[in-house]
């Protein structure tokens, strides 16, 4: 039983890692990734990926849909949460002002916290919620694409 499980938790993590990705994000595996691209000049998106079934199904297509804005940020990253640890911890370096919360978002301008869309804010809401939430971000802080 639990090596079925196992591989179906593989099979989840996995299709959870290609939908964000094939959404536009640069995965980030690495401490050392996560440095380089949360350093970058410009605006950064970071999304906090998860396992978690109910927020992460509401945060996936929001981080999909809220980029299909005027305005949005020059770069899209994720960490995934409880798979690639070592990055995850990284990236939550940058936004230490806030408990670590998974899924999430976190918008970055020349590698300074700017905006941080939690889990508490995710869970429960409708992904078109989180979506306007993401956007009221991209509108105050991102150039027009």
């Amino acid at each position: 039983m639990s090596m079925d499980f196992n591989i179906l938790m593989n099979d989840y993590i996995e299709q959870a890692r290609k939908e964000i990705v094939a959404a536009g994000y640069e995965e980030l595996r690495t401490p050392e990734e996560v440095d380089e691209a949360l350093q970058r000049k410009g605006t950064t998106l970071v999304m906090i990926n998860s396992t978690c079934g109910c927020a992460g199904g509401i945060a996936r297509p929001a981080a999909k849909y809220a980029i299909d804005y005027d305005k949005r940020p020059d770069y899209l990253v994720t960490v995934f949460a409880g798979q690639d640890k070592e990055a995850t911890l990284e990236a939550r370096s940058y936004f230490d002002d806030y408990p670590p919360s998974s899924p999430s978002f976190a918008l970055l301008k020349d590698g300074k916290l700017v905006g941080m869309v939690e889990r508490h804010e995710i869970e429960g809401h409708s992904p078109v919620s989180v979506i306007e939430r993401l956007q009221e971000l991209f509108e105050q802080h991102c150039d027009e694409v």
